[in-house]
């Protein structure tokens, strides 16, 4: 019964968000808590809300420090560099813009911190894919894809918790791993090649007037003058320069005339349909601006030291991660904005963000407790595991692999690596398969893993990028999926797995 009702909740979840019938966060409180009513354990409700959120609640502390903390660090232009960086190769050309997404998030996912990526990605790309009328469920897929292959990183989590669970070493998992992540990497950038040249076609590719195409335009983005239609991904490097909006197939899109560059604000509210015609303005939207009274430059090389040290101090695991982004949060507000007045005025100016992803994690934490409270998890493990047919046992590493990209995508890793994992390690035991084996075929899972109702970070993804959960998981599933298991076949082929 309760593994009927755990598969029920989750399925109903899932359609009415994606469905645009219920938002996250209601559909987050209030399914749970009808099913556990369902399960006839409604008086205990309280206690596996309480429960979740105790669990969930230093997450929730630390993201809503570390979006105060990179908030701040875009505020001062610490990434203003990077922004440019993967402005001038991008050169409108919504091909690299896709392909420069999975590129930024697979280096930056290097910290281990899904959070962190998502924050930096997001920041860096969200004004070019505006501006240029591109998909931002594109942008929130690949980043969240790229960020999953990475994840399995020793200092990740998930081999951390394989290895303690079998008690292996960490480095016997992930070391032999590396090709077959590696081939999943690169799949993730064919994907993003392939969506880009998708985006290219459907939006069109944008040039300077009297040059020859994408390659010509600058690494800069500059707003649109008042009054005429804003020019997608229009890029200049000096003020007043028009630019030409050109489809794929040669034909002329829209000509605008480009105002000062003090500030580089953003349009496309709704994304043009192949004529390289420009998107609808969308009042309010500003990018990084260049002129912003923000700006920090002669902090800048402090601001750069204090994130190398917090990341390091992150990976070295000196502290607990919300104390970090606690203590970074301070300190970096207190350097660049002595004042109260400003101080205040950047705390409010990221409270939005801070609010719904807090929010966010703090509703997950009421489906994680019931979930996990009522039993359904350990019921649904159980079911799945007693399903594989006795003949498979030889087989129990690529049984493990498959089974990995539902159960961590419906389960939190923690309860995956050390409630189900054991499980299936001693199943191989009994028929010759290794430890190892099943350890690592366990992290294929991880690229779909990322874009989980589960994972916290996932809603700084769609919170940032302003974009529905549900879009977000109608698009990217697939996609994940097929990488997971691309980094399962990879690993097979070599022989690791």
């Amino acid at each position: 019964m309760l593994t009927f009702l755990g598969f029920a909740m989750i399925a109903t979840f899932l359609v009415l968000i994606m469905m645009k019938k219920m938002s996250p966060i209601a559909a987050l409180v209030l399914i749970p808590a009808l099913f556990c009513v369902f399960a006839g354990k409604g008086a205990h409700l309280g206690d596996y809300v309480i429960e979740g959120v105790g669990k969930l609640a230093p997450t929730a502390a630390m993201l809503m420090f570390a979006i105060v903390y990179f908030g701040v660090m875009i505020d001062v232009g610490l990434f203003d560099p990077i922004v440019r960086g993967i402005l001038r190769f991008c050169k409108a050309d919504p091909m690299r813009v896709v392909v420069g997404t999975a590129v930024l998030a697979a280096i930056v996912s290097l910290d281990g911190d899904g959070s962190t990526t998502f924050m930096i990605t997001v920041s860096a790309m969200y004004p070019l894919y505006k501006r240029l009328g591109l998909s931002l469920v594109v942008m929130t897929g690949v980043a969240a894809t790229a960020n999953g292959v990475m994840n399995t990183l020793p200092w990740g989590g998930p081999t951390a918790r394989a290895a303690t669970a079998l008690k292996l070493d960490a480095a016997d998992i992930f070391v032999p791993m590396i090709p077959a992540l590696a081939v999943g990497l690169l799949f993730v950038f064919v994907l993003a090649y392939v969506l880009g040249v998708k985006e290219r076609r459907r939006v069109g590719t944008l040039v300077l007037p009297g040059q020859a195409g994408p390659e010509a335009a600058e690494a800069e983005l500059v707003p649109a003058g008042p009054g005429t239609a804003a020019a997608p991904g229009a890029a200049a490097a000096a003020t007043d320069v028009a630019v030409t909006s050109t489809s794929v197939n040669g034909s002329a899109g829209s000509t605008a005339s480009a105002g000062s560059a003090a500030s580089v604000a953003g349009s496309a509210a709704s994304a043009p349909h192949g004529n390289g015609s420009a998107p609808a303005p969308e009042d309010g939207f500003q990018g990084l601006d260049p002129d912003r009274p923000t700006l920090r430059p002669r902090l800048y090389w402090f601001n750069a030291g204090l994130t190398v040290a917090l990341l390091t101090a992150m990976i070295m695991e000196l502290l607990p991660i919300p104390v970090l982004f606690l203590l970074g949060a301070a300190l970096a507000l207190t350097v660049n904005f002595p004042h109260m007045p400003d101080q205040k005025a950047r705390i409010a100016a990221h409270a939005d963000n801070v609010l719904n992803v807090a929010g966010m994690v703090f509703a997950a934490a009421v489906f994680t407790g019931v979930l996990t409270g009522t039993g359904m998890v350990k019921h649904m493990a159980d079911w799945l595991v007693g399903a594989i047919p006795e003949g498979m046992g030889p087989h129990m590493a690529l049984v493990t692999g498959l089974l990995s990209l539902p159960l961590t995508y419906f389960m939190s890793n923690d309860g995956f690596y050390f409630g189900v994992l054991p499980v299936l390690a001693e199943a191989g035991a009994a028929h010759g398969v290794s430890p190892l084996e099943i350890a690592r075929a366990s992290l294929v899972g991880q690229a779909l893993h990322m874009s989980s109702p589960l994972v916290p970070a996932v809603y700084v993804l769609v919170g940032m990028a302003k974009v529905e959960f549900g879009d977000h998981t109608r698009f990217t599933v697939k996609w994940a999926a097929l990488t997971s298991l691309v980094v399962l076949a990879a690993g097979m082929l070599f022989g690791i797995i």
